[in-house]
Formats: C-alpha cells, sequence, structure tokens
C-alpha cells in the first residue's frame, strides 16, 4: 500500500482484512496496511466509532474479528468470490436469475451493493446463464426449512405434519437434531418420540411446523451427514448382500454410503450390507463398481443385475 493512501482507505482495508482473517491480531493488520501498530489499532478506532462490531480478545488465541452487531457492515467482495457465489446460487436454484423469486430478489439487492465493475461481470453471468433443473430436486418452503434450522440450533422439540411420498399423512413429535442437504434434497434427521427411533424427513413433505417448550439434547459427536447417509441405506423393502473382490481400503472411495455398510471379510474381500425398494437403481449403482463382485441372496436385485447386464450387453452390439 502507498504512503499517500487516505485514511479512509486503510480503515476499509483493515474491515476487509478483519473480515477475512477472523483473528488477526494488530501486527499483523499492522503488516498489512503498511503502518505502526499503533497506527492498526486507530483504525479499528475509526471502525468502531462508524459503529461497526470489531471485537478484541487478548492471549496467544486473540486478535480482531468482527461481532454480531445491530447493522449489518459493509460486505467486500472480490470479482472472483462473487462470480463464485452467483454461479453456486444458480446452480443450486435455478429460479435465482427472476427478480420475482424470494433468492433472486435477495441476489439482485447483493449486486446492486456491488462496485460496479464486479456487479456487471456478476449480472451479466446470472442473466445469460440457462442451468438445467435438477429433476431429483425438490426444495422446501422457505419459512419450513427456515423454521427447522433455528429449531435445530435453538435445540427445541418440534412438532410436525407430514405427508408421505404414497399420501399418507400423520403428525409427529421429534427432536431437530440436524437439516441436510443431500443431492438437492433436503432431509430433516431427528429422534421421533412416536416411532421412539431416529428418523429423515423430506422437508419439502413437512406441511406444518409448531416449536414446543421441551428442549433436547443431541447425541454427542453426531455426524449428521454420515448419520443420514447409514440411514436412507436401511429399512428398504430387498434386504442386499454383495461380496466384492478387492480389500476396504480400495473399495470404499467406490461405494456410495446409501448402498449400505461394507465390512472386510479378509485382505482381498469386502462385503456390502443394505437393502432397496428399487433394485433397479441399486443394480445400475453396482454396475459402476471398477472390480468384480457377487451377489450373494435378494432374488430380486440378482434378476435385474442380470438384465441390466443382457441391456449393457445388447448396447455393445456384439
Amino acid at each position: 500500500m502507498s504512503h499517500d493512501t487516505s485514511p479512509t482507505a486503510r480503515a476499509l482495508l483493515a474491515l476487509e482484512l478483519i473480515q477475512s482473517g477472523p483473528g488477526i491480531t494488530a501486527d499483523r493488520l499492522a503488516d498489512a496496511l503498511g503502518v505502526t501498530e499503533r497506527a492498526a489499532r486507530r483504525y479499528v478506532g475509526i471502525l468502531r466509532e462508524a459503529g461497526l462490531p470489531i471485537e478484541s480478545a487478548r492471549g496467544p488465541y486473540g486478535g480482531y474479528r468482527l461481532g454480531r452487531g445491530v447493522r449489518l457492515p459493509p460486505l467486500l467482495f472480490s470479482a472472483a468470490e462473487v462470480l463464485g457465489l452467483v454461479m453456486a446460487v444458480l446452480d443450486g436454484h435455478h429460479d435465482a436469475a427472476d427478480a420475482a423469486d424470494p433468492v433472486g430478489s435477495a441476489l439482485g439487492k447483493l449486486l446492486r451493493a456491488l462496485p460496479e465493475p464486479i456487479a456487471e461481470q456478476a449480472e451479466a453471468v446470472r442473466r445469460t446463464t440457462a442451468p438445467a433443473p435438477d429433476r431429483a430436486a425438490a426444495r422446501p418452503d422457505p419459512s419450513t426449512a427456515t423454521t427447522l434450522v433455528q429449531a435445530c440450533a435453538d435445540r427445541c422439540r418440534v412438532r410436525i405434519g407430514y405427508r408421505s411420498e404414497a399420501g399418507s399423512e400423520w403428525t409427529a413429535d421429534v427432536d431437530p437434531w440436524a437439516v441436510v442437504v443431500r443431492h438437492g434434497r433436503w432431509y430433516l434427521l431427528c429422534w421421533s418420540h412416536g416411532a421412539d427411533a431416529r428418523r429423515a424427513y423430506r422437508i419439502d413433505r413437512v406441511t406444518s411446523v409448531s416449536v414446543l417448550t421441551t428442549s433436547f439434547t443431541p447425541p454427542p459427536g453426531l455426524d449428521a451427514v454420515a448419520e443420514l447417509e447409514a440411514h436412507l441405506a436401511r429399512g428398504w423393502e430387498f434386504d442386499t448382500e454383495v461380496i466384492i473382490e478387492g480389500p476396504l481400503e480400495k473399495v470404499r472411495p467406490c461405494v456410495a454410503p446409501m448402498l449400505g455398510t461394507l465390512e472386510p471379510l479378509d485382505d482381498d474381500t469386502t462385503r456390502l450390507t443394505g437393502s432397496t425398494s428399487n433394485p433397479w437403481w441399486y443394480a445400475e449403482q453396482l454396475a459402476r463398481l471398477p472390480v468384480p463382485f457377487r451377489i450373494v441372496g435378494c432374488v430380486e436385485l440378482r434378476h435385474t443385475a442380470r438384465a441390466v447386464g443382457r441391456r449393457l450387453v445388447d448396447a455393445s452390439g456384439l
């Protein structure tokens, strides 16, 4: 930074450094600004006088960070960050180019607050991109998702109304552990008191939510994503067992968690156990394995795998 840089520019740069590096110390801030530590602290004071909640902590793990306040601080983005954000929004929400859509409206506000050169690039991407919709995606009502996320954070039990894929409806009191987004679908991982068991509910099928006064404590060390994957691999109509010719370390990266649980049989062989309601889908997933395998039991899956194999052979023209 040049010596003739204005105090205002240095203060804004100080804000950007604190935003991008929470816990930055006064000496590191001074080095980045090209000033003394005393001057760096003065710029932090200027930001505080402007009403920005700059917090500081002493000690080896201390430093400056942006706290949460009533006022929204200026958001400082690079062109690459803005374009990446717009691309991610368009990829996950294909109506984001529509100003009437809630996400599109929010994205428009963000772009209007950015410097013109950066906003022009981002707006061009937003306007000209035509993403193909994800047919498997099922986005829930934003207010429903927001209520459930907040209940997870507050650890408050909720009463949900639910409609199954078959059209059955019921209510359930659940402890909401986590909201997980998987392949374009939103799930509520929870403990159902009516079923006295863990459950994963599609949030787009939740018809109502009421937050109750009862609190709960989630399981210690909960890995919500891993738990959801394991849950979705259990309890379906057809139990599956597959013997895979390969050591566990080689097989694990090739097998999606939703197919079931892997365990080593010996140094060169792995067993996959799970369940499915769709043998065709399961067989097609197995066909992707780069090593030989053998289906044990589950007549439905064996018949389907044979049909999938014939289809592939016929397609080859051999």
